[in-house]
């Protein structure tokens, strides 16, 4: 598949990129590499490779899950204009 430079000024339009009409021509030869090299790549067997995620076989270090500070709800609301039950009161702003 060639593409033509209706096509690459379609693609360019879609993209909204403007481009010069001189540089159509070279703009379409390196989309069509991009392509090809997309198509190229598509057409290895992948069927026997397992997925992965990352590519070393690690295993995440993770910390202890304990309390690192303490409760200061009371210290934080104390300058807070209205307070009921531990939570903040905010005006309504949705009608």
């Amino acid at each position: 598949m060639s593409l033509s430079s209706d096509d690459v000024a379609k693609i360019a339009h879609l993209a909204r990129l403007a481009i010069d009409p001189e540089t159509t021509a070279s703009l379409g030869r390196e989309l069509q590499n991009i392509l090809d090299l997309v198509a190229s790549m598509d057409a290895v067997d992948t069927s026997g490779v397992t997925p992965m995620a990352h590519p070393l076989e690690m295993a995440q270090r993770l910390r202890q899950d304990v309390v690192s500070e303490h409760d200061q709800r009371e210290a934080y609301q104390a300058n807070a204009p209205a307070v009921e039950n531990g939570l903040f009161l905010v005006p309504k702003v949705i009608e």
